[in-house]
């Protein structure tokens, strides 16, 4: 009964979202002729206008991209399962991540065993899943460092780990890291952890995470080797 209430209350606020997605992307264009407009100011208060319609701009674009992210939380279901070499996947992520990661100064080591079974995964909900880490990675380490990711099978699972280097996070930030909506990261839209958690727990697994100040963050995804 709760299931049938969650997804009803999802695909509802699912819609709402859309509509006023539709709406910003009218005020994105109105926007962006006043800034046409407005592109070569001949006074002050043409230059303070410029610059309050590109603050509005920015806004706006933050609001589309809240919405896309709540989008892809709120929308988790119906998964298509497929067995995949989880190694693959991996590489996958770290070869479209690698740019990235050299441009932060963060050196990617990989530790991934060759007889890793093949897992019952929705392949781009994983990657969705990886990614969110891997940024997570990245902004926890503005100076650079290091991001290891290692693999054990275990009996009826395997367990990924995602390892930086980073500033780590306090106890009190690391009991609400997974809630929707929060966010330690000015601009944040709080659910990249939270729909990566939501992610795992489809697929029938659990992530776990390990944090201290100073000396760095350690999740871990363990991912059941049956379909759930």
């Amino acid at each position: 009964m709760w299931s049938e209430q969650y997804a009803e209350l999802a695909e509802l606020a699912g819609s709402f979202i859309h509509e006023i997605k539709n709406h910003l992307s009218t005020l994105g264009l109105n926007l962006q002729l006043l800034a046409e407009d407005f592109a070569e100011p001949q006074s002050q208060r043409e230059r303070r206008a410029h610059d309050r319609v590109q603050r509005l701009q920015g806004e706006c674009q933050r609001l589309v991209d809240v919405s896309n992210d709540f989008l892809r939380f709120a929308r988790i279901k119906d998964l298509k399962f497929e067995p995949t070499d989880l190694a693959a996947l991996v590489d996958e992520m770290v070869d479209f991540f690698d740019p990235m990661a050299r441009g932060s100064g963060i050196e990617i080591k990989l530790y991934l065993p060759a007889d890793l079974p093949p897992l019952p995964l929705d392949r781009e909900l994983v990657k969705q899943a990886l990614l969110n880490l891997m940024l997570n990675a990245q902004q926890a380490m503005p100076e650079g460092g290091t991001l290891t990711i290692q693999a054990e099978a275990r009996p009826d699972e395997v367990c990924l780990s995602l390892i930086d280097t980073g500033q780590g996070m306090t106890p009190e930030v690391l009991a609400k890291v997974f809630r929707p909506f929060f966010s330690t990261k000015a601009g944040g839209s709080g659910l990249g952890l939270a729909t990566t958690r939501k992610i795992v727990q489809a697929h029938g697994g659990r992530i776990e995470v390990q944090s201290e100040v100073g000396r760095g963050t350690k999740f871990t995804l363990c991912l059941p080797a049956k379909p759930v």
